[in-house]
């Protein structure tokens, strides 16, 4: 982790976890909780999905169960292969790309975009860039769903992840994008979660 190139430490990462010398501490053999409870009655044949930093695909692929069109990216090429190889039938499109400097096809192109526990993953300098590339990829008309862990306490948290702030959460509203709903989501022994949605009119 770097101010210089803040995603640099994740291929490492997924090569040592391909090579069986490491794990990847936030893969789940199923799709977030958050996502899943928020998603359960969502059907979203004939519209187009994209998860952002999409790790080895268990979010990915639950969205596409609920019948989205799903582009799904992650800054490590390692983590593609890896989850292509997971999920050999998946009709999600996986591909590599940088959130801080993402296809220019993507600008309001998608009806859903999830963003779950990647802007955390940077450091604060980064925040504001990325969460303003997220908030582009929106289409008129959609809606854009961002799960983080909860940053409550004074000064900047300590990381990697770096927590976002109510703050940094309300910013996702930007880019002509409308809050719908920010819950601060408490459960036993687990860090404060931000489950946070914003609709783009």
């Amino acid at each position: 982790m770097s101010d210089v190139d803040p995603t640099g430490f994740f291929e490492p990462l997924y090569v040592e976890a391909a090579d069986g010398k490491r794990t990847v501490p936030w893969d789940r053999d199923e799709a977030h909780p958050l996502i899943a409870e928020w998603a359960q009655d969502v059907n979203g044949t004939g519209r187009r999905a994209l998860v952002v930093g999409s790790g080895l695909g268990t979010d990915a692929e639950f969205v596409a169960e609920r019948g989205f069109d799903v582009v799904a990216f992650d800054v490590s090429p390692t983590a593609i292969a890896t989850t292509r190889e997971r999920f050999p039938d998946s009709v999600v499109e996986y591909r590599t790309a940088d959130l801080l400097d993402p296809p220019a096809e993507w600008h309001l192109a998608f009806d859903l975009v999830v963003e779950s526990l990647t802007v955390q993953s940077m450091p604060v300098a980064f925040h504001a860039p990325a969460i303003d590339q997220v908030a582009r990829t929106v289409a008129p008309g959609g809606t854009l769903l961002v799960i983080a862990t909860a940053h409550h306490e004074p000064g900047e948290p300590e990381g990697p992840p770096f927590p976002l702030t109510c703050g940094e959460i309300e910013a996702f509203a930007t880019d002509g994008l409308e809050p719908v709903g920010i819950e601060d989501v408490r459960w036993p022994e687990v860090p404060a979660r931000w489950r946070a949605e914003f609709r783009r009119p």
